[in-house]
């Protein structure tokens, strides 16, 4: 059996058997360590690609080309993923979607998620992106089962405006998540937004105050170009240093040191302890300190959001034989991919081609 990378059309050769064996991190339980001396720790799994709202941003509200269901890994399949993953010093497990909580036995994925062990013994950290709605039913149950932290993005506090921006009518309903996230002890609570030019930039003020009364850190993400339909355009971004000129004629705004690996870059506001955070992949990557791979609900793994380069793990979870021999090939892949791992998206090079997956069928 020999699985293999797939870049859109061209099937490319993994590394020969010795080069495996000249290469310390393709020993099982190593760390996921890529050429550029980056540490792996974080696994986002995409659960579907199907979503509850059509944001303009990411796909059309009709004529959408979703994925087999066949071809949708099942709740067994992601764990024996993420078990191969834990073993290899992975730490925080991600679940997105499309939207996550669409999956019907998404307690039980994140029961079974959560029992897992790294190396040291430690049980390793779950975590969700949503848009909120159903998050007021099933919140409950899923921190039963185990999940530590969770993500809600909401773009827009008007009514009208979020009706047009989803193509669908219903924020309240996000809203009653947010305050159930609000009311329970998940800590840190993160309200994630688009910043985008003429569509909500001018209620970038309103949504830091409306997390601040939510005891939540809100985040503000550059649009990036991973549309569905391939829309984007750099002019209709609304950057970084736009959005802080827009916080700073309400906060005074200090920078957090000690960023790490997280995406977002944060400040204080008015010396704190609130914050706002910063995720600005277009105007100042953070490439260089990447610790996250991916995997698709088809059991794609992806080592960039941007990637052009895709792991097949479908043929190694779903030949028979046994879990061992499984784990090993799920390990070799998951080398393999760290291994393949650019310095950086290239984003803003003339050269720079968009990934022809959209962002509901690659993961958050």
């Amino acid at each position: 059996m020999s699985a293999v990378p797939v870049t859109i059309g061209v099937r490319m050769p993994l590394p020969g058997a010795a080069d495996a064996a000249s290469d310390a991190t393709a020993v099982p339980g190593a760390p996921l360590v890529d050429t550029y001396s980056r540490v792996h720790r974080d696994l986002r799994i995409s659960l579907t690609d199907r979503c509850s709202l059509r944001c303009t941003y990411c796909m059309p509200e009709q004529g959408n080309e979703w994925l087999a269901r066949t071809s949708i890994l099942s709740l067994d399949e992601i764990v024996e993923v993420a078990r191969v993953a834990a073993a290899a010093g992975i730490t925080t497990f991600r679940l997105t979607g499309g939207e996550p909580l669409l999956r019907t036995d998404i307690v039980d994925v994140v029961r079974r998620l959560a029992r897992l062990r790294g190396p040291d013994g430690q049980p390793v950290e779950i975590a969700m992106t949503t848009n909120g709605i159903r998050l007021d039913e099933v919140l409950s149950d899923l921190i039963d089962a185990g999940l530590h932290r969770v993500n809600i993005s909401l773009d827009t506090l008007r009514h009208d405006r979020f009706r047009e921006l989803t193509r669908r009518d219903r924020l309240d309903d996000v809203l009653a998540g947010i305050a159930a996230a609000a009311a329970s002890d998940l800590r840190p609570l993160k309200i994630n937004a688009v910043a985008m030019r003429g569509v909500n930039d001018d209620e970038l003020v309103d949504l830091v105050a409306f997390a601040v009364a939510h005891s939540a850190q809100m985040r503000f993400i550059e649009q990036m170009p991973l549309d569905a339909g391939h829309t984007w355009s750099r002019e209709n971004m609304v950057t970084r240093e736009e959005i802080l000129q827009a916080l700073s004629s309400r906060w005074t705004l200090t920078p957090v040191p000690g960023r790490g690996g997280a995406p977002a870059e944060r400040w204080m506001l008015d010396g704190g302890p609130d914050t706002v955070g910063v995720i600005a992949s277009v105007t100042a990557p953070f490439c260089g300190d990447c610790d996250r791979l991916r995997l698709t609900a088809d059991g794609q793994l992806r080592n960039c959001l941007f990637s052009t380069t895709e792991y097949d793990l479908l043929p190694i979870l779903r030949a028979p034989g046994a879990e061992d021999s499984r784990a090993d090939g799920i390990d070799g892949m998951l080398r393999a991919c760290v291994r393949g791992k650019l310095p950086g998206h290239a984003i803003n090079e003339p050269s720079f081609l968009q990934p022809a997956r959209g962002m509901n069928a690659i993961g958050g």
